[in-house]
Parts: structure tokens; C-alpha cells; sequence
């Protein structure tokens, strides 16, 4: 029999957490966690990944079930592994809205866009981190969003709340980045050598 974990109805990253220690107390060979949104879903199965399982997902009348069979021994994510010594300096940069200061939005939306188009010149970018109003700044109809998909195909990793993006109904707008959690932001910042907060 599968270990079962029931997440529904919990905020995140409450589901992932509960994986988390189900997956550490147990070391289970198969599992089954039930959510039932989204965010939930993409962030428990990338976890399950992360720690060597195959995913098998089946979703009927608003649950969601998670069944993760066990293939690999257990291992954290790479991108969550410290570089050797002597590499580049490995800056994250959080943005929580999507203009920058306060007084004239039309300013500040120009701003953020001249910032965003910018951010190639800064030496040692490694992840940059979108929370709150600074999710929509990945969606379809963002102006920086071709920027974006440049940084991350240069090897920059986005990381976007999946809480932020559920709140704002965005979750299916999001065009660019890995939909995350308050887990694995709370692991970058402490992971990054140095930390910008726009």
C-alpha cells in the first residue's frame, strides 16, 4: 500500500512541506498526495521529481492525486546544490511588483521595464524570484516578457509564486519561469551569495 498524504484545502506551501516530511520520515517507495489546486499540484510533483520519483498524475471532480513511485535514491534538486568553490558569485534577485518606487505608475512601469531589459549586463545573475505584483511581470501580455525568456535561456532561473499567481487568477496566464513555492524561495535566498530586493 502507498503512503497517502491529504493536502487539500492547505495553503502553500503547506502541501509541499507535508511531502517533504512524509518523503524524509518515511523514505516511502511509492506515495500518493491529494491536492486540489494547481500551484499545489506543479510544486509537489517537481519536489517528488527532485527526490527520484516518477509522477503520475490523475485528476477527477476537483482532486488531484499525486503518485509518485520512487526510481533514484533521494537527492536534492541541482539547482539547489552550492557551487564549487571559486565560481561566480551567485546573485538572486527578488522582485515583488511590477514597477519600480512609488508616486507616477507610468514612471515606474518604465522603470521596471528599462531594469528588466538591463539585467543582461549584471555579472553573476543566477535566479531572479517574482512575488506578488511582481508575477505579472511573466504573464502573456507583459512587455518584458521576451527579456525574460532570454535570461532564462541563457541559463538564469525564474522562479514564480505560485500563491501570488493563484491570488491574482493568472496561474494559466504565466508565459515564462517555474511556477514555485515559499519552500524553495526561502532555500534560494538562503543558497545566494547576495540578495536584491526591487
Amino acid at each position: 500500500m502507498p503512503l497517502e498524504i491529504n493536502t487539500k484545502g492547505l495553503a502553500c506551501p503547506v502541501p509541499v512541506l507535508k511531502t517533504k516530511e512524509a518523503v524524509e520520515k518515511n523514505n516511502p517507495k511509492e506515495i500518493v498526495i491529494l491536492v486540489d489546486n494547481e500551484a499545489a499540484k506543479q510544486n509537489v510533483s517537481r519536489f517528488l521529481t527532485s527526490r527520484g520519483y516518477s509522477i503520475i498524475t490523475e485528476e477527477k471532480e476537483g482532486e488531484i492525486r499525486i503518485i509518485g513511485i520512487l526510481e533514484s535514491e533521494a537527492c536534492m534538486p541541482s539547482s539547489f546544490v552550492k557551487e564549487e568553490e571559486g565560481k561566480k558569485t551567485k546573485t538572486l534577485l527578488l522582485i515583488t511588483d511590477d514597477k519600480i518606487g512609488h508616486g507616477d505608475d507610468l514612471l515606474g512601469t518604465k522603470l521596471m521595464q528599462n531594469f528588466i531589459n538591463t539585467l543582461k549586463e549584471m555579472e553573476g545573475l543566477w535566479r531572479i524570484v517574482f512575488m506578488n505584483n511582481g508575477v505579472k511581470l511573466t504573464i502573456s501580455n507583459s512587455p518584458v516578457l521576451s527579456t525574460l525568456k532570454e535570461l532564462e535561456a541563457s541559463g538564469v532561473q525564474l522562479f514564480v509564486c505560485g500563491t501570488c499567481l493563484e491570488h491574482f487568477g493568472l496561474l494559466k496566464d504565466k508565459q515564462v519561469g517555474e511556477t514555485t513555492n515559499m519552500l524553495d524561495i526561502v532555500t534560494s535566498l538562503q543558497l545566494a551569495d547576495k540578495v536584491i530586493h526591487i
